[in-house]
């Protein structure tokens, strides 16, 4: 009597497929991390101490960094939702020139934040294009000095307009990507019932839009709590930020264990934010909609 063979194993193709994908993201993301923990927690002896974490909780500066890298990302982030909003929402109304339009506002996106910093330092310096713009028009006699370091304010404020140019129009596009997979058919019912504008923006067009308004805030924001290059170019270290008092430690302190804890309270803030977005805007489950 023939013995029966047993159920052939098959071979796990889609675990193999990914494995290239692990193994580079482990050696991309997973081992740097790591090492950062450890290098936070390591003393000059190679043993744990928390002697690092209390060095930059007792720097004044760090202080300083969070309450401007916090208030930063609160008030840059519903500016430029607002802005990107009303851009997509008049690219969808479909003007003259829309495609025009659409290029020139994602003209900022191809400039990196240290050339975008470069920018508008030329503006905003003492003698740049604005001043010369104001003097000219008579509207001040001697200029503004808009990068005085004894007014934090002003300099809030020049980063923040700086900030606001730089990263709309990443924004903007994942909006405008968003919105070109939202069916007409919808808005077109909600006029035919006889929405207004804004009904139809509220109701139809921002929860289709969720998944897309997910996905840019959380990028945004993480991208806004690691800001650093045009903080640096437009006022060097009188406006600290989170990463960089991280360069700051690293580069010039030389000294990279208080700099991996700084980088590490940056990963926890985006942690802590990703997962608040994610519990905010998730979508609603068959069963929970019921």
């Amino acid at each position: 009597m023939a013995s029966r063979a047993g159920p052939r194993r098959q071979l796990p193709v889609p675990y193999l497929l990914l494995l290239p994908s692990v193994v580079m993201m482990t050696l991309l993301f997973g081992w740097p991390l790591l090492s950062g923990i450890l290098q936070a927690f390591q003393g000059p002896d190679g043993g744990f101490t928390l002697a690092n974490w209390e060095r930059m909780i007792g720097e004044p500066r760090f202080w300083e960094a969070v309450r401007n890298t916090l208030l930063l990302t609160a008030v840059v982030i519903p500016i430029q939702f607002l802005f990107a909003m009303t851009m997509a929402m008049l690219l969808q109304a479909k003007p003259k020139f829309a495609g025009f339009y659409f290029y020139l506002w994602a003209v900022p996106l191809a400039v990196s934040d240290l050339a975008a910093g470069l920018v508008w330092l030329s503006i905003f310096n003492d003698v740049g294009y604005l001043n010369s713009v104001l003097v000219n028009l008579g509207l001040v006699e001697h200029g503004v000095q808009w990068q005085l370091y004894s007014e934090p304010s002003r300099l809030f404020f020049i980063v923040l307009v700086a900030e606001v140019w730089r990263a709309t129009s990443l924004v903007l596009i994942i909006v405008v990507a968003g919105m070109q997979v939202i069916p007409k058919d919808y808005d077109e019912a909600a006029q035919v019932l006889g929405a207004t504008f804004w009904q139809r923006l509220w109701y139809v067009t921002l929860p289709l839009l969720r998944p897309s308004l997910q996905v840019a805030l959380i990028l945004r924001t993480i991208l806004a709590l690691e800001a650093f290059a045009v903080a640096q170019a437009l006022t060097g270290r009188n406006f600290p930020l989170l990463v960089g008092e991280t360069y700051e430690w690293a580069v010039q302190l030389q000294n990279p264990a208080v700099a991996s804890a700084v980088a590490l309270v940056v990963l926890g803030l985006s942690m802590v934010v990703a997962i608040v977005y994610l519990r905010a805007l998730r979508q609603p489950s068959a069963v929970e909609s019921r």
